[in-house]
């Protein structure tokens, strides 16, 4: 007899266990679906916040590239004096503070980009040393003229680079 009443009254809880049970999925799917709601628009104001920031992280660092650009770098710095070294090191070492003045933007910038610039500047700088080293150039004069002739035939690296931004720019609307 004991048994019969506990089967008994197992029946009569079991549609308040399949309830509960029930209600308690339905709960557990929407507070999920409310968390990940608050998330996305959470997500979407950072994301509207940021890009004006990462927009203008990319804007810097065209403005980096085109101050870099050997044809605009070499009419923007004179030589101090004939000395082709001085003038060597005098470039390189503007190159340098202009990076290093726009270090902070790679936290803005995708690392693939941020390679590419870097790419851009060291081969830059490697134009010049290649150019310095030559046998032609004697003085800071003949270096710029050096320079310039060798970009007539290629591509500036700055230039690549920029064209990597522009890109990487459109993707982002």
């Amino acid at each position: 007899m004991d048994i019969d009443k506990l089967i008994e009254v197992g029946l009569s809880l079991l549609p308040a266990i399949l309830v509960a049970a029930i209600a308690y999925y339905f709960f557990k799917q929407h507070i999920e679906n409310e968390n990940n709601i608050r998330r996305f628009k959470l997500q979407k104001s950072m994301q509207k916040e940021a890009f004006p920031i990462r927009l203008q992280a990319y804007e810097r660092m065209a403005l980096f590239l085109e101050r870099i650009s050997p044809s605009k770098l070499l009419t923007r710095i004179h030589p101090n004096s004939s000395n082709k070294e001085d003038y060597e090191t005098l470039l390189i070492a503007t190159i340098e503070q202009e990076f290093e003045h726009n270090l902070s933007q790679q936290i803005y910038v995708s690392d693939e980009c941020w390679n590419v610039i870097r790419g851009a500047k060291n081969a830059t700088i490697q134009l010049i040393r290649k150019a310095t080293m030559n046998e032609k150039t004697d003085t800071a004069n003949k270096l710029r003229e050096v320079v310039l002739t060798d970009l007539m035939d290629k591509q500036a690296p700055s230039n690549t680079a920029l064209a990597f931004i522009k890109d990487e720019v459109g993707e982002m609307w």
